[in-house]
């Protein structure tokens, strides 16, 4: 099968498009990367995105309005898949973008993902699965993250001592596998929300480019110690976070209860010292031999030194050297995720979430059957109906 693997992140800063082809031999599954691309989001439907995400208010006509306009940027994604996959695409996962996810008293209530699927579908002309979180948090599960069920397969061995798949987006999320022990994966915490919201506050950029800004500064202590002090912390798996909690006016609030002000560059080191060092804690927590990372983080230079540094003994590489672009590996993670749900196989890894069982992700949403497909299947089109008692 070939399949388009979409994916928008807490980042919320573009779609990236990847294509996958799969091939099952035995209990093997061989994933043939086609190619990826990252569509960025331009600078109003960003703003469109943030206007709608906690802590602002919203009404249902922009969360409508958004919803339809997420949904030709995803189609647009999608096109952009089937070029790259040179045609003959069976399936196209469209997971949408995340702008809710309802966590309270430590158990997801919901989750809420726009971009109007049926778009897609339209635009592409085949079956698109949507809406990938809600099984597993029927189920009882946190719905998130969705990626370990790839880290288990790609980190899959007989090896007891554990690896460890890192990925850096708005949230850091960590997949621990071992072959002695069932597969543990969770989001840890903030990798690119907190750096990216200050970036915008204090300096009207998307983000803190390779870490110039963080690698200027110096770690400022009473922010750090703030910032550890969160409860999320110390909460035990299954626990999945996002904007809802990680946002500007969180920062806001660290920095307002300090003595005085801390300088811009203090800000960003400060911010990436809070990843490297909640990442480091789960690890070692997890006695991790080998880190294998993806994301936009693996790009921030400063971030990259401190996780070597703070995690000395552990070695640390990219998704690259195991054949997945780092850059896109949750679009083929996505893609994965349609493989399974098209051959009614569970997505969802209950020792992740903390679901009751494990689900067969997703919806679909079928292209529809052609004028031609339908004339030539012997079906003629109704011109009335009529009740047999």
């Amino acid at each position: 099968m070939k399949i388009v693997g979409l994916m928008s992140g807490t980042s919320y800063d573009g779609v990236d498009v990847a294509v996958a082809e799969f091939t099952a031999e035995g209990d093997t599954l061989w994933l043939r990367p086609l190619g990826h691309r990252s569509l960025p989001y331009d600078d109003e439907l960003r703003a469109a995105i943030g206007a709608v995400l906690p802590p602002s208010t919203t009404t249902i006509e922009d969360v409508c309005r958004l919803d339809n306009r997420l949904g030709e940027v995803f189609a647009e994604a999608a096109a952009v898949g089937l070029d790259l996959a040179g045609g003959g695409v069976d399936v196209v996962v469209s997971p949408g973008q995340t702008v809710f996810h309802w966590v309270e008293g430590g158990r997801a209530r919901g989750t809420l993902q726009l971009g109007a699927v049926a778009r897609v579908a339209a635009r592409v002309g085949v079956p698109v699965l949507a809406d990938l979180r809600s099984a597993d948090v029927a189920a009882g599960g946190q719905g998130a993250p969705l990626v370990p069920a790839f880290d288990a397969l790609l980190l899959a061995g007989t090896d007891p001592a554990p690896r460890a798949a890192l990925n850096l987006g708005g949230i850091a999320n960590l997949t621990v596998v071992s072959a002695a022990s069932p597969v543990l994966g969770y989001d840890v915490g903030p990798a690119n929300a907190l750096l990216d919201a200050a970036a915008e506050r204090l300096l009207g950029e998307p983000c803190d480019r390779d870490g110039a800004q963080a690698a200027a500064g110096r770690v400022h202590a009473g922010l750090l110690t703030e910032l550890l002090a969160e409860p999320y912390y110390a909460a035990p798996a299954p626990k999945s976070t996002g904007r809802e909690l990680f946002h500007a006016g969180y920062l806001d609030r660290r920095l307002a209860a300090l003595d005085g002000p801390v300088a811009v560059d203090d800000v960003f080191a400060t911010l990436t010292e809070l990843t490297a060092r909640t990442v480091t804690d789960a690890c070692d927590r997890h006695r991790v031999m080998e880190v294998v990372a993806a994301g936009g983080g693996v790009r921030n230079r400063t971030l990259w030194r401190r996780l070597g540094e703070l995690g000395a003994g552990r070695r640390l590489r990219t998704t690259d050297e195991l054949g997945v672009p780092a850059q896109a590996k949750e679009a083929y993670a996505f893609a994965l995720l349609g493989w399974l749900s098209w051959h009614g196989l569970p997505g969802a890894l209950p020792s992740v979430t903390g679901a009751d069982r494990a689900t067969v992700l997703g919806s679909w949403t079928p292209a529809g059957p052609s004028a031609r497909s339908t004339a030539s299947a012997g079906v003629v089109p109704p011109r009335r109906l009529r009740v047999r008692a």
